[in-house]
């Protein structure tokens, strides 16, 4: 089975079951300070988890691209990547635990043709918390899941959630599929044993944790599922590899085909690297490499990948090169990186080319270093370690050049100061004194991640309405291709991306203030209404240009009716009852965070 094939069937299924398909949103989420990628389907879909009501029912289904990079030095192995794609479907207060079980063992049994025999489940155990998952593993029984396939765990392992330290959560249950020969063995863990291998995830959002640390039930109760789609199809093929799979084995042959290492682990790596990097350039939300937030991620990607291009012995500019196989395998499904395609390689090629540079001058200053080292063994304090002199002089290299700390061990080994055994401790030191940066670093940057994937608090919400009368304004202070390319919406503040060629003046500024706070001055009524997609455009609402919308879309205008607005955009919400409710606002930020793009930040007045 190819891809295609999969997500073809997935959606068809649910439909089927009454649930309505929605287009994948952005990579780069809106409004949450949580994550700095779409790391689940779910997140495109948060307003409506908490009791917003959405354009298309209660029943939703999707195939969303999503990126993680909490795990990434796990990739190189056979089933990790930083990108991938998520089915999922979701019951927004609607159905509950039958018939999400119900129809996940349908699908897998029926429609893809999977032996029971060859299936597993794992539930909920139980704490001093919430009850054990009793109703879950009896539904699976009943279907023709054996019991000693029924595996309980705890919180560990099958709970989700929640984000932050409070807000909605539950129990999941995951299935598993066996890859090996011969009898199955128990799972025991949530990453099983043997050669299980978990493809589908259904969680239960029942409860909310409070602020005291108590579980209580939700109001409305959601059912939020994922299968992995390159899991699922490398299992279906009995591919133990996911780069034996569509899509991506078309760049690892590609690779293959240009190295002169056969390293396959950076062969992995190097193709898992340039497909997220594409998808990444790709998204509509036009990130480029930069030294902050997604643009940061992007650029260790991309560094990432010539290196691993270089210890693979492949000569020239390459990337570029892979991307286009990327876009071809991926364009149709998503026209985005069809239409993004010049930005991609623009900024791929720029970035090749600028870390190479890197590299070469970062060698001149590292046998610099390496010779005017006397005793490599001496000890010196950083951050309050006591490492070796050669390990802080590594680091500061990958810190002020970006150079890399194993072709720094590599000059190290040409210089013949070091054997092979003193390498893995110069890492490992590295690898401490990186954390401990990190922290200090961290420990200025808490705030900007308070509040949460479910914050819906007063503060957070005024911010929200805040933003769209701010992205009014600013079209009409600055001008019409003022647009929003990015949100960020913290308890604290708001940030607000927009394409601009500088920044604004002193007099725009107090302008935007000026106007926006009027408006809020003016109390007017906030509302919604659901549109067909093409009437809300017709009537002029603000939509982000690039993204995919559903046929029926939610419009949230201030004002008192669709012809007389202040604003007037597609969104989720939640948002105030009235302006009036937001309070005065103040710009206190801002920075250019790209060609041609500029962010703004603004707090309430006290």
């Amino acid at each position: 089975m190819i891809t295609s094939e999969l997500k073809k069937k997935y959606l068809e299924f649910f439909e089927k079951k009454g649930h309505s398909v929605i287009p994948s949103a952005s990579i780069v989420p809106e409004n949450d300070p949580t994550v700095l990628f779409t790391t689940a389907g779910m997140h495109p879909l948060t307003p409506y988890l908490l009791g917003e009501v959405h354009p298309l029912g209660k029943r939703i289904v999707s195939v969303q691209k999503c990126l993680r990079t909490d795990d990434i030095d796990d990739v190189g192995d056979d089933t990790h990547v930083t990108f991938f794609e998520m089915l999922g479907n979701w019951s927004l207060g609607d159905y509950w635990k039958k018939e999400s079980i119900s129809w996940s063992y349908e699908f897998l049994t029926k429609e893809l043709n999977i032996s029971v025999e060859k299936l597993a489940v794992t539930c909920f155990e139980g704490d001093d918390d919430v009850p054990k998952d009793v109703e879950s593993a009896e539904i699976w029984e009943s279907l023709g899941i054996d019991k000693s396939r029924i595996f309980f765990l705890g919180k560990k392992d099958n709970w989700w959630g929640p984000v932050g330290n409070t807000g909605p959560c539950g129990p999941d249950t995951e299935i598993y599929f066996w890859t090996g020969v011969g009898e199955p063995t128990s799972i025991g863990s949530s990453e099983g044993s043997g050669d299980w291998v978990e493809i589908w995830n259904n969680v239960f959002m029942e409860y909310e944790k409070t602020p005291n640390g108590k579980y209580v039930p939700l109001k409305q109760r959601n059912v939020d599922t994922g299968m992995g789609v390159e899991r699922t199809v490398a299992v279906l093929n009995g591919f133990k590899d996911v780069y034996k799979t569509d899509g991506l084995s078309d760049v690892f042959n590609k690779v293959y085909s240009l190295s002169t290492s056969r390293n396959e682990k950076s062969m992995r790596i190097l193709t898992d690297h340039v497909r997220a990097s594409v998808f990444i350039l790709g998204d509509r939300r036009c990130i480029s490499p930069s030294n902050t937030d997604q643009g940061y991620v992007l650029r260790k990607l991309i560094r990432k990948s010539v290196r691993e291009g270089k210890k693979l012995g492949i000569t020239g500019p390459f990337l570029v090169e892979l991307s286009k196989i990327v876009v071809d395998s991926y364009g149709t499904y998503y026209p985005e990186l069809k239409s993004n395609q010049g930005f991609i390689e623009k900024y791929l090629g720029l970035e090749e080319e600028k870390f190479g540079n890197i590299l070469k001058v970062g060698q001149k200053e590292s046998f610099k270093r390496i010779d005017s080292i006397g005793n490599i063994g001496e000890k010196v304090e950083v951050f309050g370690l006591s490492v070796p002199i050669i390990s802080k002089e590594s680091f500061d290299l990958y810190q002020s050049h970006g150079y890399p700390v194993d072709m720094f061990i590599e000059d190290l080994k040409e210089r013949k100061k070091i054997d092979e055994s003193r390498s893995k401790e110069i890492s490992d030191d590295v690898e401490k004194l990186i954390c401990c940066h990190q922290n200090i670093s961290r420990k200025g940057a808490e705030k900007k991640f308070k509040g949460g994937l479910f914050d819906d608090s007063d503060d957070v919400v005024r911010y929200h309405t805040a933003t769209h009368l701010l992205n009014k304004v600013l079209r009409d202070v600055v001008g019409s291709h003022v647009k929003q390319i990015g949100s960020n919406i913290t308890s604290e503040r708001l940030r607000f991306d927009f394409p601009n060629d500088s920044k604004l003046t002193e007099d725009e500024i107090l302008e935007v203030e000026k106007k926006v706070n009027d408006i809020i001055d003016q109390d007017i009524k906030v509302n919604s209404v659901i549109l067909p997609k093409e009437s809300a455009v017709s009537c002029g609402a603000v939509h982000l240009e690039g993204e995919q919308y559903p046929e029926q879309v939610k419009v949230y205008f201030i004002g008192t009716s669709l012809e007389s607005n202040v604003s007037m955009e597609f969104c989720g919400g939640p948002h105030v009852k009235s302006t009036g409710e937001i309070g005065h606002i103040k710009i206190y930020k801002q920075d250019k965070i790209g060609d041609g793009k500029m962010r703004i930040y603004a707090r309430f007045k006290k």
